[in-house]
This record gives structure tokens, sequence and C-alpha cells, in this order.
């Protein structure tokens, strides 16, 4: 099969909700990403075929196609199209998918795959609810209740049914949370992040004030390159305080992935792709597989995933260097230890989600960016990428260094 590889990778600093990015478009925010990669790439803008976006909550700023309106947002021409992807937590990971295949095939050679979610502008579930009913529940269709009389498309209990099947205790998860923290501070404090982060100035949204005021927060040309979410002064103790989200549970807002606003992306191509631009590759497309699981714990398919990923691929899990499981809660990260038998010192190396924050949509180029820069900064080879996505789904992408 054809080659495909990856020429550039970046993304943005996380942004709280309501912080440093929430003043961004998020059109605009993902065109930041999209200009960052023509230029690390050295490309010609009107030499890209075509964008791919990932994006969750595909409503209001972020409807009628956010993919092709951060194209003209950018500095591509309008003649490059560009098509948004839903495929839940796992969005733009299906996005590298999708671009992979495109330039595998021969139709396409210079393929952009992005993702973005402002998670301030566009609160998670905002598409998915009614005014006469909020929440998840009216996708339920009769078909899928009678064949799953329990799902809820609740990830807070599917995080919770994964913490007692595997047998995981609060304090576990707890100490967990902890070291995604104290992983993600010492990347930043060791400048690990500086060659994947697009400087992009803080834009913070208007405020409502208690009186109903507005308060339009001053420009600055401040720029935003430190992840927001990270807790620099974490404790073990502040950690274990955190309310329980359910009675007699043992996840909590803190062992959880935090709201974030955020971009990122990748330029894929194949052999026409790299002489077009005379780029040289930084990774190689190595492996990539779906995988649909449970609807109803949902969160688990990234174990059997992983499995299946690594002897299609003719590896063993040893192969593997270094893994970014997204940290949507902590026991998928710690299930994922323990069904896979992945040496926990090659997982989320530099920290994840729960300190770094879960940009939903832009999370899958967001960890791939930050898997190619690891596996470049330590020297190592392969790098494998999975995430549990709503409805029971997880990509898995293994990737080579270059």
């Amino acid at each position: 099969m054809p080659e495909a590889y990856i020429v550039a990778a970046v993304r943005t600093a996380g942004g709280r909700k309501g912080g440093r990015l929430s003043g961004w478009h998020p059109a605009d925010l993902a065109a930041q990403v999209i200009d960052a990669l023509v230029a690390r790439a050295k490309a010609p803008s009107d030499a890209v075929d075509d964008v791919v976006m990932g994006c969750v909550s595909q409503v209001g700023e972020q409807g009628f196609n956010v993919a092709r309106n951060a194209v003209l947002s950018s500095c591509l021409p309008e003649s490059v199209p560009g098509t948004s992807v839903d495929r839940q937590c796992g969005s733009s990971q299906q996005a590298i998918h999708f671009a992979t295949q495109a330039v595998q095939s021969g139709s396409m050679d210079v393929v952009i795959a992005a993702g973005v979610e402002s998670m301030s502008r566009v609160p998670m579930g905002l598409s998915v609810s009614l005014p006469q009913k909020h929440g998840f529940g009216f996708y339920v269709s009769p078909g899928m209740q009678a064949r799953y009389p329990n799902v809820e498309f609740s990830q807070f209990l599917g995080a919770e049914m994964m913490a007692r099947k595997y047998d995981l205790s609060k304090d576990q998860l707890d100490e967990y949370a902890l070291k995604s923290h104290q992983l993600a501070i010492a990347a930043t404090q060791a400048k690990a992040f500086d060659n994947e982060i697009v400087p992009v100035q803080i834009r913070r949204a208007p405020v409502t004030m208690p009186s109903g005021e507005i308060v339009t927060p001053a420009a600055t040309d401040d720029l935003h390159t430190i992840d927001e979410g990270i807790r620099f002064d974490a404790s073990i103790e502040g950690i274990r305080a955190v309310k329980l989200l359910a009675e007699d549970g043992r996840v909590t807002a803190a062992t959880a992935s935090q709201v974030c606003d955020g971009a990122a992306g990748v330029m894929i191509v194949n052999e026409r792709g790299l002489k077009k631009l005379g780029a040289t590759p930084i990774a190689r497309i190595h492996h990539m597989s779906v995988m649909g699981h449970d609807p109803v714990i949902m969160l688990e398919a990234p174990l059997p995933a992983t499995q299946n990923a690594i002897r299609r691929a003719g590896m063993s899990i040893d192969d593997i260097d270094l893994f970014e499981v997204n940290e949507a809660f902590a026991p998928v990260p710690l299930a994922f230890l323990k069904v896979t038998g992945a040496d926990p010192q090659r997982l989320n190396v530099h920290g994840g989600a729960i300190a770094l924050g879960h940009p939903l949509g832009g999370s899958g180029t967001k960890l791939m960016t930050t898997l190619v820069h690891a596996l470049h900064r330590r020297g190592k080879r392969y790098g494998l990428q999975t995430m549990c996505e709503g409805g029971g789904m997880a990509n898995v992408t293994i990737v080579e260094r270059l």
C-alpha cells in the first residue's frame, strides 16, 4: 500500500472554559492551526487538496461545516474545500484516518487533518438538546433501547462502570490524576511542548456580571503558549477533597478530563506530496483501525481496539515506545494498562487530558501532535494513540517516527 507521511503537526495550548481562548471564534482558531501547518511544511497554499476537520458540537459557531469556514478564515485559497467529521471524541483522529486513506488512494496528495472545539462558546451537549427535553436521552431510539435497555449515553456512568469492572479504587484514580498534572508540569518546565504549540493571541470572551452588565476584557498583545488547565499547585489532598460525581462513586471532576478550548492539526502527504512540497517527513502512518464496542459502558473500546490493532499490525505491545491514551476519565488509561500489559512509563509521558484538557473534536490531532513530537524528543520509534468515543467506539493509530 502507498505510504502516508506526516510532514507537520501543531496545536494550540489548551484554554480553560471562559479562559484565554474563549474570545476566539472556533473557525478562526482552527485557521491559526491551518496557517501554521502551511508555514511549517513550507507548502504552497494551493498545494493542499482538502481539509478534514473533527468537531463534536457542530452547531452555532461550529455549525455549517466548520472545516470550510476555517479554510475561508485561513491563508488557503477558496479553491481548497473542507469537510467536518463527527466520531465524537475521536473526530479528529478519524480525520487523520480519512486524510491518510485519501493520500494512500492517490486521489489526493496533500491533506490537512485537523480538529477544533470551543467548549466555552459552544457548550458540550448543545447540539443534542431540544427545548422540551435537554440532554442525550432523546437520541436513544426505540430500537436501540430494545437492544440496550440500560443505554443512557452517560460517560460519567461509563467511567464508574469502568472503575468497578477493573477494580480501580478512588485512591488509584486520585493518584493517577495527580500524576497527570505532575507530568504536564514537568513537560512544560522542560519546554517539551514548545515545538508543537502555535502561539496565538489571548482573547477572552465578554463576561456577564451578576448585575447583568456585560464586561468586555481589554485586548492585549499577549500570546497564549502554556496549557491553561495545568494546576501547578496540584496536591493529592486537594484532589481527594473534590466531590464525587455519583453517590457511592469513585470518579470526581478531578479525575475527569477538563473542559477545554483548542485546535490542532497535522499535514499528511504521499510520495507525490513530498515531492510537490520538497518536505521532509517527520512520521509515517504505520497502522490505523477503528472498532465499535458496548455503548453502555461506552469507554471500554480502546482496550480491545488496541489489542486488535497490535495483532493486525504484526506487533507486540512491547514494540510500542510511547502511548497516548486519552484521559477522558482516569479509569480509562488505568484499565488500558491492566488489560494490555503496556509499560506505565510509556503512557501519556507528558500528562494527559486530566491536566491539559480535552477539546473534544480537537483531541485526536492534539494527541497525535504531542505523540509525534514526543517520539522525536525522546528518540523513540513507534507510538500508538487511542481514545474512547461516544457510543462505544475507539480509533487506534500507530505511527513511526522518521
